[in-house]
Parts: structure tokens; C-alpha cells; sequence
């Protein structure tokens, strides 16, 4: 029985340390080390991991952020921001994961 709680909580804890990891910055310029290929395009590598760690957080976090959108909604309409928040909370995300080029960061 416990160890129910204790699996969820490392389960929980390893997707927040990767999710945080996705939102560090690289460091350094791709194109300073290109030898010989074209390095505006995405590499297979690039493409993986863009379709199977970076787009499911991506849609995890276009749901939290239209959800977020949902229930502030009436203070932004009080505000006189609708159209921001939306496209802010809902529009932004939303084209990050469904609109974007596989692989393109």
C-alpha cells in the first residue's frame, strides 16, 4: 500500500525535472560547428525528439494554458484584454505544437 505513493511521487518528480529541462536555453550556435552540411534543416535526431519529448509537453502545456484562459477569462474581459490573453494563453501555445515544422525549435 505504500509504495503506491511513493512510486507516484518519483513518476511525478522525473517528469517535473524533464519538463524544466526542456525550458533551458542552448547554449552556443549550431551553425559554428555545420561541417559540410546544412544545419537549417533538422537533423533525424532533431525530428525524434521533437515528435516524442518536446510536442507531448507542448500539448500538456497548450491544455493548461487554455485552461488558465477558461477560468480567468472574466477578469480579462473586465480588464478589456480578451484578445491578448487569447493570444497569449491559447493561440501562441496552440501553434507551437500543432503548427510548427517537426524538428524546427
Amino acid at each position: 500500500m505504500r509504495m503506491i505513493p511513493k512510486k507516484l511521487t518519483s513518476y511525478l518528480m522525473a517528469g517535473a525535472l524533464t519538463a524544466t529541462s526542456l525550458g533551458v536555453p542552448v547554449v552556443g550556435n549550431a551553425t559554428t560547428f555545420s561541417y559540410g552540411y546544412d544545419s537549417a534543416e533538422p537533423t533525424g535526431g532533431e525530428m525524434l525528439a521533437d515528435a516524442f519529448l518536446v510536442r507531448p509537453f507542448m500539448l500538456v502545456g497548450t491544455v493548461l494554458t487554455t485552461a488558465t484562459f477558461i477560468v480567468t477569462l472574466p477578469f480579462s474581459a473586465l480588464g478589456g484584454n480578451v484578445n491578448e490573453a487569447a493570444t497569449k494563453l491559447v493561440a501562441e501555445p496552440a501553434s507551437y505544437t500543432f503548427v510548427r515544422p517537426l524538428g524546427e525549435m
